[in-house]
């Protein structure tokens, strides 16, 4: 079994059923399906097959969870890529990967058209919002045919490739297997009653570890309904909740944050709303009984990783909430709290939590050295310190690797001091995290300038708009005479 029969066999089981909501679009499992296959067809045609990568870099559109599975029907590996990524970033991510196809949006052609020339292994790229020609994806996906054998991938193949920076400042490639993404897509089932009757609301990125498992693979692989928002606000939110009756929503922080304090919120009906999931970053935890009590909805915090595809734990529905902890391990999963030895810790103690499962990935793509840092033993170390109380539950208490984690986005401080030293401005900078309410963190920059240099903060930033995407530019700068 792989992700490619999973999803046949889910959209012949429910075929009848709506797998997606967007906009004013509503698609069947059935057509859904057949999509998929006409676009795999379109991309063997391409010479793509078992293995080879094929880089998604789509907002919350059908064509992501579309692009997505013709690449696990064909034994293809997705790699799913930040829609915010600049040029200079894409044409890193595209040659490491070793990815020969992009699909992207036409507003972001543009990004590929400036490095196309220097790219060693893409030479195709197929667009959204292009009705006709040999870049349009509506043909390719309109055209069949229609049927698709999918693969004989096994579990241990490549399924997806998600990048996260890395301590030197240069993005890795963590590799997942089917059978990693296998181990999480019953999640929804076995620990919150999940069942095709539910409607999820999908507002991460999907190009998320935590987006494409809550909120397209969990779903889509039970029968349910995904519907699908890309630009929202608040509002929106509230509304589509009412109209699409809505069941859960998995989402960062930020989003239940700001139901919270949004005026007005009494003016909907969310009823249908069973619970809902909070991750990517850490949740105030004084906010979640207060959005317990208003919404009369309950809300359970999760935690997880890019290289554990991602979930690790979540607090479970029957369980006693305990604000501020991120719950016990998910089915399968051990966790332990260790000291710089790789000891074990007694309970209450702090130090480093390690995760062994079926999720931890194959490792990251051409960097063995990278993927033994962080594997040792089978046991993932994950960075961040933690306990473990004498319930089980698991409660984060900082980070042992320099990290910003900023709306759920991780931002490793040495990826943008590489790109601020690089001005000509530029003596010395560190980054650092500033606390945030909604964010939870964002980005500051300690800048040391080159004597005699006249370049202000409105010049470093638009520097750093040229090769950083928008989540890792600096909220902030502060001029400094020297770096502690």
């Amino acid at each position: 079994m792989n992700l490619g029969k999973m999803f046949g066999d889910a959209c012949l089981a429910y075929k009848d059923n709506t797998a997606l909501v967007f906009e004013n679009s509503r698609i069947s499992f059935k057509d859904l399906d057949m999509a998929v296959n006409s676009l795999a067809n379109h991309l063997k045609s391409l010479g793509i097959g078992k293995g080879d990568k094929v880089a998604l870099m789509l907002p919350n559109v059908p064509e992501f969870p579309i692009t997505y599975f013709a690449c696990q029907k064909l034994g293809a590996v997705t790699v799913t890529l930040n829609v915010m990524s600049t040029s200079y970033e894409l044409q890193y991510l595209l040659d490491n990967s070793d990815s020969k196809v992009l699909i992207t949006a036409a507003t972001s052609a543009r990004r590929f058209e400036e490095i196309r020339d220097r790219l060693s292994t893409c030479r195709h790229l197929l667009l959204t919002e292009v009705d006709e020609g040999p870049m349009s994806m509506k043909k390719a996906i309109g055209e069949g045919p229609f049927g698709f054998e999918p693969s004989d991938a096994a579990q241990d193949d490549p399924a997806v490739m998600i990048y996260t920076s890395g301590l030197t400042g240069k993005p890795l490639g963590a590799v997942l297997s089917n059978g990693n993404l296998m181990s999480q897509t019953r999640l929804l089932e076995s620990l919150f009653a999940g069942s095709q009757t539910d409607k999820g609301l999908c507002l991460i990125p999907l190009f998320h570890s935590f987006g494409a498992v809550a909120n397209m693979l969990n779903p889509i692989l039970m029968g349910a309904c995904v519907v699908m928002l890309d630009a929202f606000s608040i509002e929106s939110i509230f509304k589509t909740i009412e109209n699409e009756k809505i069941t859960y929503t998995a989402a960062v922080p930020r989003v239940f944050l700001g139901m919270l304090l949004q005026e007005g919120a009494g003016n909907f009906d969310i009823s249908s709303l069973k619970y809902c999931v909070t991750g990517g970053s850490t949740m105030p935890p004084a906010y979640m009984p207060q959005f317990e009590k208003k919404f009369k909805v309950r809300l359970r915090e999760g935690y997880g990783l890019t290289e554990a595809s991602p979930v690790c734990s979540v607090a479970r529905l029957e369980m006693a909430q305990k604000p501020g902890s991120i719950g016990v391990p998910i089915p399968g999963v051990e966790a332990r709290i260790v000291d710089e030895a790789d000891r074990d810790l007694a309970r209450g103690e702090i130090g480093e939590l390690i995760v062994r499962g079926p999720n931890v990935m194959k490792g990251y793509y051409k960097d063995p050295e990278a993927t033994a840092h962080v594997i040792r033993n089978g046991w993932l170390h994950t960075g961040d310190l933690a306990l473990i109380d004498a319930d089980g539950y698991i409660f984060l208490k900082g980070r042992k690797k320099r990290m910003i984690i900023t709306s759920g986005f991780n931002v490793y401080p040495r990826e943008v001091e590489i790109v601020l030293n690089m001005h000509p401005a530029v003596q010395d900078s560190k980054i650092i995290g500033k606390s945030d309410l909604m964010r939870g963190e964002v980005v500051k920059a300690l800048v040391v300038k080159k004597e005699g240099a006249t370049a202000d903060e409105k010049a470093i930033l638009k520097h750093c708009r040229t090769y950083l995407s928008s989540y890792k530019i600096p909220r902030e700068i502060e001029f400094v005479d020297r770096l502690s």
